[in-house]
């Protein structure tokens, strides 16, 4: 399953300090062909113990029974919760909306970099699991905690290593879950709960720094200047709504009312977007003029917040890809670069 950000189908690392300090230049992979990813990253150590270990996931159990050395993954986190616990993947997922062009993010470069490291293979994955690109890695691990693999890929990859999926629902897993499985899977679950801690008292600290958003209610959405006749809903599951709430925003009651269970986003029709009422509208969009298109909009322009001038629409791709996928590496992106115009929007 491909995840839409749209529907359902100045970088600053300050919070990875600990991570990217555990981390020295050696060698790793390439952006091309299993030859020159032979010789994998990996710079901090396992845990006393550690293995094996069985982790539990939605789509079965999976036993690892030594420690990991070639690490492939899946979905758009992986990759950074693998590198923030010292371990560069020798293949991840192209980021092909909000990367850069090497289809990757700033922040996990700058890691990687500063590291002294390689970047890693970048496979596609528009048409599902890039499968046979995954197996020519020769990977020992395969982690997909907060991907989209289906119950067929999924037995597919298990024939090529180890599969970490996600542990209740496609693309909806928190980042600190990620994490917690990841430092599980790569034998690390002290240092995962220490970047776990270091990043959390980066979003405390941002919290205590912006107290217009204790309370705040929220509704984040999705508008296209393509269909205005409906609203999309980001469900309280959903990772880009999740940062926020860790943040102390709440949910505007009518996210709940739209939204089934079990699902991470719902729609309401433009005709009752004048029901939408919350404290801020976030959104994001492909173009600036987009901005003036809603505001204009008969119907969209009733939505509460908007018409009130509480909304924020970002427009800039990597930002709202910071903002979609928390990482411990993308969250001080989240807050240097987009945390200060989401409380702009409470002010008004």
């Amino acid at each position: 399953m491909k995840r839409s950000l749209a529907a359902p189908t100045t970088i600053k690392i300050a919070a990875a300090t600990l991570l990217v300090a555990a981390l020295t230049a050696c060698s790793t992979g390439s952006t091309s062909g299993t030859e020159a990813a032979a010789e994998p990253t990996s710079t901090t150590s396992v845990d006393p113990d550690a293995f094996p270990v069985t982790i539990e996931h939605a789509l079965g159990e999976t036993t690892i029974e030594s420690e990991p050395t070639r690490v492939a993954t899946l979905g758009w986190t992986d990759q950074d919760h693998a590198l923030a616990l010292g371990v560069v993947p020798v293949g991840a997922t192209k980021i092909t909306w909000g990367g850069n062009e090497a289809g990757s993010t700033d922040w996990f470069d700058a890691a990687v970099e500063e590291a002294g490291a390689e970047a890693p293979v970048r496979y596609d994955d528009a048409d599902g699991a890039p499968i046979d690109e995954v197996a020519e890695l020769a990977p020992d691990l395969i982690l997909a905690t907060n991907s989209g693999i289906t119950e067929a890929e999924y037995a597919k990859l298990s024939k090529i290593a180890p599969v970490v999926a996600y542990p209740e629902a496609p693309w909806t897993t928190p980042w600190q879950t990620s994490l917690e499985m990841v430092g599980e899977a790569l034998g690390r679950t002290a240092l995962a709960e220490e970047v776990a801690a270091d990043t959390q008292a980066t979003i405390d600290a941002a919290a205590e720094a912006n107290p217009e958003l204790q309370g705040a209610e929220l509704i984040y959405g999705y508008l296209a200047a393509t269909d205005l006749s409906t609203v999309g809903l980001y469900a309280p599951e959903d990772p880009r709504v999740s940062i926020l709430r860790d943040f102390g925003m709440v949910d505007a009651p009518a996210v709940a009312d739209a939204i089934e269970p079990g699902e991470f986003y719902g729609t309401v029709s433009a005709e009752k977007a004048d029901d939408l009422d919350s404290d801020v509208f976030v959104t994001w969009v492909d173009t600036p003029d987009t901005v003036e298109t809603i505001e204009d909009d008969k119907l969209l322009g009733q939505i509460p917040a908007i018409a009130e001038g509480h909304w924020y629409a970002e427009s800039d791709k990597q930002n709202a890809m910071a903002s979609t996928n928390p990482t411990p590496l993308s969250i001080p992106v989240i807050v240097s670069d987009f945390l200060p115009h989401v409380v702009e929007a409470i002010e008004g």
